[in-house]
């Protein structure tokens, strides 16, 4: 049995990818403001990203993987953000992610293979209207995760997961309507929007010994929306 670093485990993807690792394997699981279901192999922990003093003491010796799952989706007009919007989105999804990588690094190189998954966004090689600050932190993710993954080779595998629009809470807004899920499913080639197990059987799979020759690289996960015309 392996155990796993799921942060943002009690929501959306994150809690999917909890569920499915958890049919075989420990987890060890964050969350912040949304409630908790008592589930077996899953131990919740409450853990806020944003703050300076993370307390990460629950973890056992060794860690075969971690998956950072925190993010937002702020959607608005270039000239409506603030630069503090900005540096508050980097905190958030990328300096969250750096911290908690740091702090765990020693645990994940204890492991005879261990891997790390980290999220990014269609938005961030694909120019779409609105979404600079998605497209910002994201874009810093991905250059973040390859030279991490050069760095940390053999013994630490690093890859991002690139998702197109995605039912869960977090894009609620988005998919509140049946209009709103009919327009958004007609922009991807496939007509149809994600659903959080889709993407949490890649994360699966990419933790997994399955994927023991895959790092550094970023997987677009979209509909066929970043590619197909």
């Amino acid at each position: 049995m392996k155990n796993y670093l799921i942060v943002g485990a009690s929501s959306g993807i994150g809690k999917s990818i909890a569920e499915q690792l958890a049919k075989e394997n420990q987890i060890f699981g964050t969350y912040r403001n949304t409630a908790v279901d008592i589930a077996q192999n899953i131990h919740y922990h409450y853990l806020d990203v944003m703050s300076d003093e993370k307390d990460l003491s629950f973890l056992p010796d060794t860690l075969d993987g971690l998956v950072y799952c925190p993010g937002t989706i702020n959607l608005k007009p270039f000239k409506r953000f603030s630069a503090d919007d900005f540096v508050d989105d980097f905190k958030l999804q990328v300096s969250g992610a750096v911290d908690i990588i740091q702090q765990c690094l020693p645990q994940l190189q204890k492991s005879k293979q261990s891997s790390i998954i980290l999220f990014s966004s269609v938005a961030a090689q694909t120019g779409f209207n609105f979404h600079t600050q998605v497209s910002a932190s994201k874009g810093a993710i991905e250059g973040f995760a390859k030279a991490l993954a050069a760095e940390l080779a053999p013994g630490v595998r690093v890859n991002v997961i690139a998702p197109s629009l995605t039912h869960t809470p977090l894009a609620s807004a988005l998919l509140n309507t049946e209009k709103k899920i009919e327009a958004n499913a007609d922009r991807h080639p496939l007509k149809s929007i994600g659903q959080s197990e889709d993407i949490a059987h890649l994360a699966c799979f990419l933790l997994s010994d399955k994927a023991k020759w895959i790092t550094g690289q970023i997987h677009h996960i979209d509909g066929g929306i970043s590619t197909l015309r």
